[in-house]
């Protein structure tokens, strides 16, 4: 893996930067036949990455694995024991680069990027938890490497493969709620839920010796300044810490803001506005802000103003909801001229129609009203394992979770700064709001950076 120049890899970023915003896909031809089985390696195993290693792992050759924490390693050890075991991931893809198909990323949002970076330029497919990056920049060079590379690329957005989004885009294109001008989202993070505790803070927390073996300054990845181990940061409390996650919104936002997003082709915000219930802090998440996206009309469709309401703030029922008031972990209500459609918490797992006189008539119907015209997807894991194998796209490959993870970012940005941020995608600029522009591509310390990698 030799270094290119500066001066070579300044052309090729301004290269990816001037691209056209849709690349064309170009698969690779299938790396094996549907009934054969891929070598994956994984990066970052400890939680959510366990889950997803494990969901892709099924009939296939786990060869090597990869996290700064070795206390997680000995259930890997015992779950695949052909595997072998690093703490560096430039390491493990030097030394198995050629015996690797596939690598699979768990790691906090801060390392997302170098990560798949690497892999992709390695010529390998990758899975990628959400949020996909954790820049603006990071989206879309991800998005144009992986489709110039022609690889199998997803974004861990579960719920993109579940029966319910699928139904929610259906019923959108049936016309059974006419057109829609206005989402409704919220979520509890982060006053509550995996990772926050709703305690806002505006220091760093005091530092502590990490867990033995622990690589420390692998874990703190690009962030340039020191910052010292603590069980405030890892295992599971690193989300609310800008340098590191990307809140409540970045967290949830990519499951909830999904379907919405997919079923009304809603493509780049060209503006963003907040609603702060606290202080804006540098470093860390507050509670209560309230994000309203701005995404232009497209062709024929009209202009869609999307409404995230962060915990404990929480929206009110639009006119004509007679499902309750918006409340628990989340929801989504899709409001149309005709009645709209409703799914609580973070994820479609049951959506309906409202008033319920709709959904009364919709189900007495033996649902036949709509066909379903959308293939069915084997879950957001086995979409991504089958694709590679029989040479086809993912469901939530980077072409479409990179715009996606772009409007959640904007909505970040509004929330760190307290300002509305407009946004001129095809330029990758923001104007109006210069806190939130020095963040698009803030510098990765030297390691981190595209040239150290390649």
């Amino acid at each position: 893996m030799n270094n290119p120049s500066r001066r070579t890899f300044l052309k090729q970023s301004a290269a990816v930067l001037g691209a056209p915003l849709v690349a064309p896909l170009i698969l690779a031809k299938p790396v094996a036949g549907a009934n054969e089985k891929l070598n994956i390696a994984w990066v970052g195993f400890g939680n959510q990455g366990w889950g997803d290693l494990c969901a892709c792992a099924g009939g296939n050759n786990v060869v090597a694995l990869c996290d700064c924490d070795p206390n997680y390693w000995d259930r890997a050890k015992k779950e695949f024991p052909g595997a072998k075991l690093y703490l560096d991931f430039r390491k493990m893809l030097g030394e198995m680069g050629d015996k690797i198909d596939a690598v699979g990323i768990g790691t906090p949002d801060h390392t997302h990027f170098a990560i798949a970076y690497l892999a992709l330029s390695l010529g390998k497919h990758v899975f990628v938890e959400k949020p996909l990056v954790h820049t603006l920049w990071e989206a879309r060079t991800l998005r144009q490497l992986a489709a110039k590379k022609g690889l199998v690329t997803q974004m861990g957005n579960q719920g993109h493969a579940f029966e319910g989004a699928l139904l929610i885009k259906e019923w959108y294109q049936a016309g059974l709620i006419g057109e829609v001008r206005e989402v409704i989202t919220w979520t509890d993070r982060p006053k509550s839920g995996w990772g926050f505790n709703g305690n806002v803070m505006t220091e760093f927390p005091q530092a502590s010796p990490p867990p033995k073996g622990m690589d420390w300054d692998l874990w703190l990845g690009p962030v340039g300044k020191k910052v010292g181990f603590s069980p405030a940061l890892h295992p599971t409390t690193w989300r609310p810490w800008w340098d590191f996650g990307c809140g409540g919104l970045g967290d949830i936002g990519c499951h909830t803001i999904d379907t919405p997003f997919w079923a009304l082709d809603l493509g780049a915000p060209d503006s963003v506005e907040v609603e702060m219930k606290g202080e804006v802090n540098p470093i860390h998440t507050p509670n209560g802000s309230i994000v309203t996206f701005n995404f232009p009309a497209r062709g024929k469709k009209p202009a869609v103003r999307v409404k995230w309401y962060e915990g404990p703030s929480v929206p009110e029922a639009p006119a004509g909801f007679d499902l309750g008031a918006p409340g628990g972990e989340g929801g989504m209500i899709m409001v149309g001229e005709k009645g709209g459609i409703f799914h609580p918490g973070m994820r479609p797992d049951s959506p309906r129609l409202y008033p319920k006189a709709k959904w009364e008539a919709y189900r007495a119907s033996g649902d036949k009203q709509v066909p379903k015209t959308i293939p069915r997807i084997p879950g957001i894991h086995r979409d991504w394992v089958d694709s590679i194998k029989n040479g086809k796209k993912s469901c939530s490959d980077f072409s479409y979770s990179g715009p996606l993870t772009e409007a959640i970012l904007l909505g970040t940005l509004a929330i760190r700064t307290g300002k509305t941020v407009k946004w001129n995608t095809e330029k990758l600029e923001i104007t109006g709001n210069p806190e939130a522009a020095k963040l698009i591509n803030p510098e990765a310390r030297k390691g981190w950076r595209v040239e150290d990698l390649v």
